[in-house]
Protein backbone atom coordinates (compact mmCIF):
# COMPACT_ATOMS: atom_id res chain seq x y z
CA UNK A 1 0.00 0.00 0.00
CA UNK A 2 1.24 3.34 -0.97
CA UNK A 3 1.45 6.03 1.69
CA UNK A 4 -0.54 9.06 0.59
CA UNK A 5 0.74 11.12 3.70
CA UNK A 6 4.26 13.04 3.60
CA UNK A 7 6.22 12.91 6.99
CA UNK A 8 6.06 16.38 6.84
CA UNK A 9 2.23 16.44 7.09
CA UNK A 10 2.62 13.87 9.81
CA UNK A 11 4.92 16.02 11.77
CA UNK A 12 2.48 18.58 11.53
CA UNK A 13 -0.39 16.64 12.70
CA UNK A 14 1.73 15.39 15.81
CA UNK A 15 3.42 18.34 16.50
CA UNK A 16 -0.80 19.72 16.21
CA UNK A 17 -1.62 17.22 18.70
CA UNK A 18 1.16 17.92 20.96
CA UNK A 19 1.22 21.59 21.66
CA UNK A 20 -2.56 21.54 21.28
CA UNK A 21 -5.70 21.28 24.74
CA UNK A 22 -7.51 18.93 21.87
CA UNK A 23 -7.82 15.19 22.27
CA UNK A 24 -6.51 12.99 19.31
CA UNK A 25 -10.03 12.32 18.12
CA UNK A 26 -10.96 16.32 17.73
CA UNK A 27 -7.45 16.50 15.84
CA UNK A 28 -8.38 13.08 13.84
CA UNK A 29 -12.01 15.55 12.95
CA UNK A 30 -10.51 18.13 12.63
CA UNK A 31 -8.30 17.29 9.66
CA UNK A 32 -10.53 14.70 8.65
CA UNK A 33 -8.09 12.02 9.43
CA UNK A 34 -8.92 8.49 10.99
CA UNK A 35 -8.45 8.44 14.74
CA UNK A 36 -6.43 5.50 14.92
CA UNK A 37 -3.92 6.52 12.15
CA UNK A 38 -3.37 9.84 14.50
CA UNK A 39 -3.03 8.05 17.22
CA UNK A 40 -0.38 5.54 15.68
CA UNK A 41 1.60 8.59 14.33
CA UNK A 42 1.73 9.70 17.86
CA UNK A 43 2.77 6.50 19.35
CA UNK A 44 5.24 6.03 16.34
CA UNK A 45 6.66 9.64 16.82
CA UNK A 46 6.96 9.21 20.56
CA UNK A 47 8.80 5.86 20.53
CA UNK A 48 11.27 6.22 17.50
CA UNK A 49 11.13 10.33 16.55
CA UNK A 50 10.27 11.98 13.56
CA UNK A 51 12.08 8.37 11.68
CA UNK A 52 9.02 6.62 12.95
CA UNK A 53 7.46 6.56 9.71
CA UNK A 54 9.75 5.43 7.23
CA UNK A 55 8.68 2.69 5.60
CA UNK A 56 11.02 -0.15 5.73
CA UNK A 57 10.52 -3.53 4.02
CA UNK A 58 12.01 -6.02 6.65
CA UNK A 59 12.08 -9.74 7.05
CA UNK A 60 12.03 -11.11 10.58
CA UNK A 61 13.49 -14.20 11.62
CA UNK A 62 10.83 -16.75 13.46
CA UNK A 63 13.08 -16.33 16.76
CA UNK A 64 12.50 -13.19 16.29
CA UNK A 65 8.78 -13.11 15.87
CA UNK A 66 8.65 -15.27 18.72
CA UNK A 67 9.93 -12.87 21.22
CA UNK A 68 8.00 -10.41 20.01
CA UNK A 69 4.54 -12.75 20.65
CA UNK A 70 6.44 -14.29 23.92
CA UNK A 71 6.94 -9.72 25.28
CA UNK A 72 3.29 -9.07 24.20
CA UNK A 73 1.67 -11.74 26.23
CA UNK A 74 3.91 -11.69 29.01
CA UNK A 75 3.43 -7.64 29.49
CA UNK A 76 -0.02 -7.97 28.35
CA UNK A 77 0.80 -5.23 25.56
CA UNK A 78 -1.66 -4.82 22.79
CA UNK A 79 -0.31 -5.52 19.13
CA UNK A 80 -0.38 -1.87 18.71
CA UNK A 81 1.90 -0.69 21.77
CA UNK A 82 3.94 -4.19 20.36
CA UNK A 83 4.40 -2.57 17.38
CA UNK A 84 5.56 0.61 18.45
CA UNK A 85 7.62 -1.02 21.11
CA UNK A 86 9.65 -3.41 18.37
CA UNK A 87 9.01 -0.63 15.42
CA UNK A 88 7.23 -3.06 13.45
CA UNK A 89 5.87 -0.95 10.95
CA UNK A 90 3.95 -3.66 8.63
CA UNK A 91 0.25 -3.12 10.16
CA UNK A 92 -1.47 -6.27 11.10
CA UNK A 93 1.95 -8.00 10.84
CA UNK A 94 1.65 -9.04 14.63
CA UNK A 95 -1.91 -10.43 14.40
CA UNK A 96 -0.86 -12.29 11.61
CA UNK A 97 1.85 -13.83 13.40
CA UNK A 98 -0.19 -14.76 16.35
CA UNK A 99 -2.70 -16.73 13.85
CA UNK A 100 -0.16 -18.65 12.43
CA UNK A 101 1.79 -19.20 15.84
CA UNK A 102 -1.33 -20.25 17.43
CA UNK A 103 -2.27 -22.63 14.09
CA UNK A 104 1.69 -24.42 13.45
CA UNK A 105 3.49 -23.49 16.11
CA UNK A 106 6.89 -21.88 15.46
CA UNK A 107 7.48 -23.61 11.87
CA UNK A 108 4.29 -21.81 10.96
CA UNK A 109 6.51 -18.17 11.60
CA UNK A 110 9.12 -19.63 9.08
CA UNK A 111 9.27 -17.19 5.91
CA UNK A 112 6.66 -18.58 3.11
CA UNK A 113 8.23 -18.90 -0.71
CA UNK A 114 7.02 -16.86 -3.24
CA UNK A 115 6.93 -16.84 -7.16
CA UNK A 116 6.68 -19.93 -9.18
CA UNK A 117 7.95 -23.17 -7.70
CA UNK A 118 10.79 -24.92 -8.97
CA UNK A 119 10.16 -27.91 -11.68
CA UNK A 120 10.79 -31.19 -10.52
CA UNK A 121 13.34 -32.65 -11.80
CA UNK A 122 12.84 -35.65 -13.83
CA UNK A 123 15.73 -38.27 -14.07
CA UNK A 124 17.70 -38.38 -17.32
CA UNK A 125 16.04 -40.94 -19.61
CA UNK A 126 18.59 -43.03 -22.00
CA UNK A 127 18.03 -41.48 -25.90
CA UNK A 128 16.28 -44.54 -28.03
CA UNK A 129 17.70 -44.85 -31.07
CA UNK A 130 15.28 -46.01 -33.53
CA UNK A 131 15.48 -49.68 -35.24
CA UNK A 132 17.23 -49.77 -38.28
CA UNK A 133 15.25 -50.55 -41.52
CA UNK A 134 16.11 -54.00 -40.95
CA UNK A 135 15.15 -54.79 -37.51
CA UNK A 136 11.29 -52.95 -38.60
CA UNK A 137 8.49 -54.93 -39.82
CA UNK A 138 6.82 -55.06 -42.92
CA UNK A 139 3.75 -53.56 -41.54
CA UNK A 140 5.60 -50.71 -40.15
CA UNK A 141 7.72 -50.19 -43.26
CA UNK A 142 4.10 -49.88 -44.93
CA UNK A 143 2.68 -48.06 -42.25
CA UNK A 144 5.57 -44.99 -42.32
CA UNK A 145 5.40 -45.56 -46.25
CA UNK A 146 1.45 -44.66 -46.54
CA UNK A 147 2.48 -41.45 -43.86
CA UNK A 148 5.23 -40.41 -46.04
CA UNK A 149 2.88 -39.97 -49.32
CA UNK A 150 0.28 -38.52 -47.49
CA UNK A 151 2.76 -35.56 -46.39
CA UNK A 152 3.79 -35.07 -49.83
CA UNK A 153 0.84 -35.02 -51.08
CA UNK A 154 -0.43 -32.30 -48.65
CA UNK A 155 2.79 -30.01 -49.42
CA UNK A 156 2.21 -30.75 -53.21
CA UNK A 157 -1.11 -29.09 -52.40
CA UNK A 158 -0.65 -26.86 -50.40
CA UNK A 159 2.02 -25.56 -53.11
CA UNK A 160 -0.55 -25.58 -55.72
CA UNK A 161 -3.01 -23.53 -53.97
CA UNK A 162 0.13 -20.97 -52.71
CA UNK A 163 1.05 -20.83 -56.74
CA UNK A 164 -2.50 -20.47 -57.55
CA UNK A 165 -3.18 -17.33 -54.75
CA UNK A 166 0.13 -15.50 -56.24
CA UNK A 167 -1.46 -15.84 -59.94
CA UNK A 168 -5.14 -14.56 -59.12
CA UNK A 169 -3.30 -11.41 -57.07
CA UNK A 170 -0.90 -10.46 -60.03
CA UNK A 171 -4.10 -10.55 -62.44
CA UNK A 172 -3.03 -13.45 -64.32
CA UNK A 173 -5.62 -16.45 -64.77
CA UNK A 174 -4.46 -19.36 -62.65
CA UNK A 175 -4.17 -22.91 -64.15
CA UNK A 176 -6.67 -25.42 -62.69
CA UNK A 177 -4.98 -27.29 -59.51
CA UNK A 178 -4.76 -31.38 -60.11
CA UNK A 179 -6.15 -32.90 -57.19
Amino acid sequence: MKNQYSDQFKLQVVQHYLNGDVGLEMVAHQLGLDYSMVRRWVEQYRQHGPLGWRQTRRHYSPAFKREVLEKMWRDGLSIRQTEILFDIRAAGAIGRWERQYHSGGLIALEPKRTGRRPMPQKPPSSPLEPPTDGERSHEELLEELAYLRAENAYLKKLDALTREKRATTRGKKPKPSKG
